[in-house]
């Protein structure tokens, strides 16, 4: 049986060092690159100077970084400096947006990457499954950022979808409302999300749909006679998801990673357009809330991942 708990609290606490890890790291990336917030402002230097020691800019590094983080444990993430509000309400505005714009492109991939990845994975010499393999490995070779702007160009030349622009706000009231609304801004942003990670999932869903069908058990069910459907849909399925759970916590990190450059192409007001806001300001609490929050949820992929892994395979747990 699983132990549970030791597993979770161990993952717990990785989890905590990875957002402190990632936030800290932003934070004093920022603050260590030339230039801060004031800089390039064309008023009176003694104001300059006054504004940055009543910010606080102006004391050691390493003092600066002591308050920051002793308020961080307290989940207190700072002022921003360019909006001159919390962060951590900044931050819980958008990141709804970016959990919604995320959800939707992995469960928009993992309906189209997956069932592709059994076709593929079950008959790979097949002249359709070569068709599908290819446009998956093209389809990876593509960056995201190019995807966006191939996906803007299309939208600009149909005129099937809005572009230069969104429609909600999140820390509007009824915004929720409002995104049913206006769902067509979150098309493109979700398609050019999802390629890749539909792609993704296709390949590594067809290597373990290939190990799966050549498994005795398998081999046994095609000698009973059994439906090759059946097979293949029912017992080869079942033993190719466990593969593809115990790296679905990366996926759930491309996601976030992919997401940061889709919303600054596509205007989508999710953690990645406010943390691009907040390198241009040079607003380093801007960033590190940003970088905090972002990390929470790629930390809370890889544990969902990890449990559901541990609970399908026992074995799982006791390798970590």
């Amino acid at each position: 049986m699983v132990r549970v708990l030791p597993f979770l609290v161990r993952r717990i606490l990785l989890a905590a060092a990875l957002v402190l890890v990632v936030s800290s790291t932003a934070l004093l990336s920022v603050r260590l690159a030339p230039g801060d917030h004031l800089a390039g402002f064309n008023v009176d230097p003694g104001v300059v100077e006054a504004e940055r020691h009543r910010l606080g800019l102006d004391r050691p590094l390493v003092v600066q970084y002591a308050d920051w983080l002793s308020r961080a444990v307290r989940l207190d993430l700072g002022e921003s400096l360019k909006y001159r509000r919390p962060v951590s309400q900044l931050v819980r505005e958008r990141a709804g947006n970016t959990f919604i714009l995320g959800f939707s492109a992995l469960l928009l991939a993992t309906l189209v990457g997956v069932p592709l990845g059994v076709v593929t994975g079950s008959r790979p010499h097949d002249v359709a499954s070569s068709v599908v393999q290819a446009l998956s490995v093209i389809v990876l070779s593509v960056p995201p950022l190019v995807t966006s702007f191939a996906l803007l160009l299309l939208a600009l030349t149909t005129g099937w979808f809005p572009v230069g622009g969104y429609a909600v706000d999140a820390g509007s009231p009824g915004w929720i409302a409002s995104l049913s609304v206006h769902a067509r801004y979150l098309v493109l942003p979700i398609v050019a999300l999802a390629l890749p990670l539909a792609a993704s999932l296709e390949r590594l869903q067809s290597r373990a749909m290939q190990e799966a069908l050549a498994e005795p058990c398998v081999l046994a069910a095609f000698a009973r006679g059994l439906p090759r459907r059946q097979v293949v849909w029912r017992h080869g399925l079942r033993l190719s998801l466990k593969p593809l759970l115990a790296i679905y916590g990366v996926i759930v990190g491309s996601v976030l990673s992919g997401s940061f450059v889709v919303e600054i192409v596509m205007s989508w007001p999710g953690l990645g357009a406010l943390m691009y806001e907040g390198l241009v300001a040079r607003d380093l609490y801007l960033v590190a809330g940003c970088a905090a929050v972002g990390s929470l949820f790629l930390a809370m992929g890889v544990l969902a991942s990890d449990l559901v892994q541990a609970l399908v395979d026992p074995r799982a747990e006791a390798a970590t």
